[in-house]
């Protein structure tokens, strides 16, 4: 890997607004560019910034960001702590703690092993898939500290090999040298890297796939699935690479049909079920259909030829990237509902959920439950879920997994 810049010695001092400075001893881990009264002086992305009180007390210390609208991302509230590889060390060593259960599993070894701001370590996610970790970088505040970070994180885990992911805001930026994708230790080929989920196989591309290669958090809402899946005809909607499929089929789904408007997801999902049929006999005598198309226009095709499964699952993207598209993904959830509701056959299951972290689970909730009760269906709440051990939510803008298991009784 390239040599990194180094923050610098001199730090960033500041000084903010007094809701700022409420918020930050509340825990939220960001501190805005427009709650920012003074500072000591322009500095670096990746520079200390030290948040004074208006007794020119310590409150906190995080990563200065100036050129992002997020000026300060929190590291460290309370008492004045050293910004260094000891710290760094006890952050990661408490993220892994959180999940030791997962870790120690056996039957999974695809997951999340830092959640960014939820683990204290904000605008940086780490992901493992099998032997390869990701290290997803949110802001480039991260480049003048990834040297360290990455130092623990191999003699921690030994990872044959670690892949550097940007996100878009990143990698328009100044990179030092570092592309998206690239791998910083060890090596990779461009053949997918396998791994497990709930001793189910799958496989992921970590330098170039959506997120860090795939999507982890709904692992244990994939579980579910597969729980509840025996002897019954199954919907997934925005199947992706299949993960909700797969899982179905393993549960004992008579047949599965997947619908994404991906092609290139829909031939993923065909080669995990085939990955496992090898050896999972239920996926085996599942029958794996699949549709490549625009989820709402094919659900309504199935739905007004009178198809009906005993469960549906629908898994749709983000659809509020920002907080004025909120009425909008609102009507977007109710159209699924009406449509999944139709494709329900009486005492079948329906799965919905979310991923917009600005709809809130209330409103999510609401939007589905209002729906049924104005088709006139009756619904049993079987399961509310959020986010699993290794997606934890350590503020209030961390949450924005949503998923509700219902059965459809008439």
């Amino acid at each position: 890997m390239r040599p990194l810049p180094h923050p610098a010695e001199r730090r960033v001092a500041v000084r903010v607004s007094r809701d700022a400075l409420r918020q930050v001893r509340g825990g939220h881990p960001w501190i805005y560019s427009d709650s920012i009264e003074s500072r000591s002086h322009a500095g670096d992305p990746g520079d200390l910034a030290v948040v004074f009180d208006p007794n020119r007390k310590f409150a906190a210390i995080g990563l200065w960001d100036p050129h992002s609208p997020i000026s300060v991302r929190v590291l460290h509230t309370g008492k004045p702590t050293p910004i260094d590889t000891d710290f760094w060390r006890r952050s990661i060593t408490a993220a892994l703690g959180r999940r030791r259960d997962l870790l120690e599993s056996g039957d999974t070894t695809g997951y999340r092993l830092v959640h960014g701001e939820n683990d204290g370590l904000p605008s940086l996610v780490i992901d493992r898939y099998g032997p390869v970790l990701v290290m997803k970088l949110y802001s480039p505040a991260w480049f003048c500290h990834l040297e360290p970070i990455l130092a623990i994180m191999v003699e921690m885990l030994e990872p044959e090999a670690v892949v550097l992911r940007l996100a878009r805001n990143v990698a328009a930026g100044e990179t030092h040298g570092l592309a998206d994708g690239e791998c910083i230790h060890g090596t990779i080929t461009d053949e997918p890297v396998a791994y497990h989920e709930n001793g189910l196989r799958f496989t992921a591309y970590p330098t170039s796939g959506q997120k860090t290669g795939a999507f982890l958090d709904q692992r244990e809402n994939r579980a579910l699935v597969r729980h509840h899946a025996k002897g019954r005809d199954v919907l997934d909607v925005f199947s992706y690479a299949g993960g909700f499929s797969v899982h179905a089929a393993a549960g004992g789904a008579r047949s599965v049909l997947s619908i994404d408007q991906a092609p290139q997801a829909i031939a993923a999902s065909k080669q995990h079920m085939a990955l496992n049929a090898a050896t999972n006999a239920p996926v085996a005598r599942a029958e794996h259909h699949t549709a490549v198309g625009d989820a709402f226009a094919v659900m309504t095709e199935l739905a007004d030829a009178g198809r009906q499964f005993g469960m549906v699952i629908i898994d749709p993207p983000s659809f509020a990237q920002r907080q004025s598209s909120v009425t909008g993904a609102l009507k977007a959830y109710r159209r699924l509902t009406d449509l999944g509701l139709r494709l329900t056959a009486p005492r079948g299951l329906l799965l919905q959920c979310s991923c917009s972290s600005r709809v809130s689970a209330d409103a999510f909730y609401s939007a589905v439950l209002d729906t049924a009760r104005q088709q006139g269906r009756h619904l049993t709440e079987l399961e509310f879920r959020e986010h699993p051990v290794d997606h934890p939510i350590g503020f209030a803008h961390g949450s924005y997994l949503k998923a509700l298991l219902v059965r459809v009784e008439s």
